[in-house]
């Protein structure tokens, strides 16, 4: 029989294959093969010998086929079986159902129904779907350990690129088999000369002046290995700097690469780290309280002796805070503070009094600084306690019930106003003089601030306007606009 002829499928009959021989067929060609009826009951089961795994199916038949199947395949089923029933003109559908056995073994097959020559019987052709399943549950658990192993990556990446930021050293890894740079820091860049996206990738050679590729490689690779003299001293080409080049090799997924941590050489970078120990000293042990705050005034830092003046437990209790919730006059101390030293740099002199957690106060003198750095500008105060300079004075001022004491110069021109005028003329005369340049001291502090100037001097509003009316100062102030 040559089935490669066209008479062998034109015929008008269906092609001359004898019963045996189309059975045969179909146990090879479907991994199961089913004849039920209309109304789902099993007349025969063939399994395909060549795939052992589906097991004897025997008990199938004269069974309902829904018996062995999962419930959420029951309505492809049906919805097949009615078609069949309602006498639809069906076409070669496919649908997969979940199977299942006695022993709760379940197993998924992807079926075609064809019609035969009864109306009411069906044959179904099935194909084993676990090997597409397991290679399915293979690929997905692949993709579970590819996502799993690429945050592992991510954060590995993270963790390597915050510790070489924060690292104070300047470091730099080399590929000692191109001599190229693959990473490095900020802190090597700056030595360098050159930004990080500038330097990646280049020959780290060409970074210093009077060497050459092969033997400088090597040279540090040489220097790694020498426990006696691990340290290159180089010239940085860009920036001119005296380097000492400390090496140290390691392999990465099989390739050498070389790790340089550069250190500076010069006297200013000696004096400088000599400095700055000896700033932390001094804001660790010194005796004036010392407070960072930013542009707002709230405080990022303070020292113990600050701790110690506002009787506060630890950092924790006052970072976060305004500094002016601890002034006695609040907010108009810290914004006289802050917008003069942001006016002038810094400023010198400034005595207010500091409460404490507990309600206690202390007479303090302030100085503040203006710390506009390109990262996080801020302020910088520095506080004395004062009280006892106070209780010194006091007694003297008790005694004389007077205003505070006069110059050299003020007492000479009161006392040539003697038998000019009277006692009590020269007394008014002298405090109006004092009370003018408190109030002029006071508006110019606080930038004009009618509002601030009057709670420093401990007026009401209202008397601080008789008091500038009084002494011409009003139009003065209304000039350079009033608050």
């Amino acid at each position: 029989m040559n089935t490669r002829g066209s008479d062998f499928w034109d015929q008008p009959s269906s092609p001359p294959i004898g019963p045996e021989q189309f059975s045969d067929i179909v146990t090879t060609a479907a991994d199961l093969a089913i004849v039920l009826d209309t109304e789902g009951k099993v007349h025969s089961v063939i399994t395909n010998p060549l795939n052992p795994t589906l097991g004897r199916l025997d008990h199938w038949k004269d069974r309902d086929i829904r018996e062995f199947m999962a419930e959420d395949s029951l309505s492809k089923l049906e919805a097949q079986l009615a078609a069949y029933r309602d006498g639809v003109s069906a076409k070669v559908d496919a649908i997969e159902v979940n199977h299942f056995d006695n022993a709760n073994w379940e197993f998924p097959i992807r079926y075609t129904l064809h019609r035969t020559g009864r109306e009411d019987i069906i044959l179904m052709l099935g194909r084993d779907l676990r090997p597409i399943a397991e290679l399915q549950h293979r690929l997905v658990k692949a993709q579970l350990a590819l996502e799993k192993d690429y945050e592992t990556h991510r954060d590995y990446e993270t963790r390597y690129r915050v510790i070489m930021e924060a690292a104070r050293d300047a470091l730099v890894l080399v590929d000692v088999g191109t001599g190229r740079i693959i990473d490095l820091n900020s802190a090597a860049a700056h030595v360098l000369g050159a930004n990080t996206d500038a330097l990646t990738g280049a020959a780290f050679t060409q970074e210093f002046e009077g060497r050459r590729r092969g033997e400088f490689i090597e040279g540090l690779v040489l220097a790694a290995g020498d426990e006696a003299s691990r340290a290159v001293q180089v010239q940085t080409r860009r920036t001119d700097a005296e380097v000492m080049l400390h090496p140290m090799v390691f392999r990465a997924a099989g390739d050498k690469t070389l790790l340089c941590r550069i250190e500076g050489t010069d006297k200013a970078d000696s004096m400088a780290a000599d400095l700055s120990l000896m700033m932390t000293s001094l804001y660790r042990d010194g005796a004036d309280a010392i407070v960072f705050t930013d542009m707002h005034g709230q405080i990022r830092s303070a020292n113990d002796a600050f701790l110690s003046l506002c009787d506060a437990g630890q950092l924790s209790d006052v970072k976060g805070k305004s500094l002016g919730d601890f002034l006695s006059r609040g907010s108009v101390d810290l914004k006289v503070l802050i917008d003069n030293a942001a006016r002038n740099r810094k400023m010198k002199l400034y005595s207010t009094r500091l409460e404490g957690a507990f309600g206690s106060q202390l007479s303090v003198e302030m100085s503040t600084t203006h710390m506009p750095g390109p990262g996080n500008p801020g302020f910088a105060f520095v506080m004395r306690d004062t009280t006892r300079m106070e209780v010194v004075r006091e007694p003297a001022s008790t005694a004389t019930a007077g205003p505070m004491p006069m110059s050299d110069d003020a007492m000479r021109n009161v006392m040539e106003l003697v038998g000019s005028a009277s006692l009590k003329d020269i007394v008014s005369a002298t405090t109006d003089v004092v009370e003018k340049m408190c109030i002029e001291t006071a508006v110019e502090l606080t930038d004009n601030n009618r509002v601030a100037a009057a709670e420093m001097l401990g007026l009401s509003r209202q008397s601080l306007y008789v008091k500038l009316r009084k002494y011409g100062l009003i139009n003065r102030s209304d000039s350079n606009g009033s608050a």
